[in-house]
């Protein structure tokens, strides 16, 4: 045999059993690599997701305790599958932007005062007209009037409406006792919504926007004189510190609304979305007993520490049902047929 002979054979010979061995060994591979995607798979699928939840509210605040209380439901129910961190008193996004950051998805879920998009929308200050619904049966009554329809509203800018939980009534507070509600023409007044704003120029007195946290500073700095805000808040914020007098006039009370982004909530397992509204359906219930039994202890705080309680005078409740009228006409005008269909469905209940 010639020499080229020789090496042509062997290199024949040598293709043919390495061409045999990557047709046995290519099932294996085949088998392996499936194993890997697999395995990919599965751990993708059972990852935890981590949503961060800002909220206005300090960690005393009965509405933070709550939302708390809902994240650690969540993760229970989710077997730790979903995980909400609450980042409370607007320590990751400020009040005023935490309905646009969850509405863009910076963040998936926030919690935020539902009278603050009164602005973009008449149909959101519906919980803060002057003596519409003035306690917890008829606050009730409204929301189940209004929550769809603010829901469909939400919904247009990819939100989606979790639960909502109000406020103790709103009451008056200031430096002096208000007797008839000529004592506070030209007081400079903290207001955080449209209608606290508008209720302050109807009693003649000087709105300014303050938020929560910052409220010591305001009436420190002389900023404001004077305010309407709930119990919750006056105790919270040790209102005796700067203040003498809380007149309980149970103007209204608005709500606190906990939106999560659509996207980032369809996205998630059909079971931790369910998971979600029942965590949600909880939290509202939870949170309406807490805000009743809240009005009665904190105004006990607020009298321990020297604050002078009284209920409005009868000259004080018609300044305010006047006022009262005069806001729920220009509200109707505002809001108009979808508003007035929420007054029907309301005064029907």
């Amino acid at each position: 045999m010639s020499l080229t002979k020789f090496f042509n054979t062997r290199f024949s010979n040598t293709w043919r059993l390495n061409t045999e061995r990557l047709q046995r060994s290519r099932p294996l591979l085949r088998a392996l690599t499936l194993s890997v995607s697999l395995v990919g798979i599965s751990t993708a699928s059972h990852a935890a997701t981590s949503w961060d939840m800002p909220t206005p509210y300090g960690d005393t605040n009965f509405h933070t305790q709550n939302i708390r209380q809902f994240a650690e439901d969540v993760r229970q129910a989710t077997d730790n599958e979903l995980d909400i961190t609450v980042h409370s008193n607007g320590s990751l996004i400020k009040h005023a932007e935490i309905k646009n950051a969850v509405r863009r998805g910076l963040v998936p879920i926030g919690e935020l005062i539902m009278s603050r998009l009164a602005n973009e929308d008449p149909l959101f200050e519906v919980d803060s007209v002057p003596y519409l619904a003035s306690n917890y049966d008829d606050a009730w009554h409204l929301w189940q009037a209004s929550k769809d329809i603010l829901a469909q509203r939400l919904e247009r800018q990819r939100l989606k409406l979790l639960f909502a939980v109000p406020w103790p009534p709103q009451g008056i507070y200031t430096q002096f006792k208000v007797n008839t509600g000529e004592e506070l023409q030209g007081v400079k007044m903290r207001a955080y919504n449209k209608s606290s704003e508008r209720l302050a120029e109807l009693l003649g007195a000087q709105p300014t926007q303050v938020e929560v946290p910052d409220i010591p500073t305001a009436f420190g700095t002389g900023r404001v004189d004077a305010m309407i805000t709930s119990p919750s808040t006056g105790a919270n914020t040790r209102a005796w510190d700067y203040l003498t007098d809380f007149n309980h006039a149970q103007l209204w009370l608005p709500k606190n609304m906990v939106v999560v982004n659509l996207k980032a909530f369809r996205r998630l397992p059909q079971a931790q979305q369910q998971a979600i509204e029942a965590a949600a359906e909880e939290a509202e219930k939870r949170g309406w007993a807490a805000s009743k039994a809240e009005t009665d202890a904190k105004i006990g705080i607020m009298q321990e520490n020297g604050i002078r309680v009284s209920e409005p005078s009868e000259a004080l409740k018609a300044k305010l049902q006047q006022v009262g009228d005069t806001m729920t006409q220009e509200w109707l005008e505002r809001a108009g047929s979808e508003g007035q269909k929420i007054l029907d469905a309301y005064h029907a209940m």
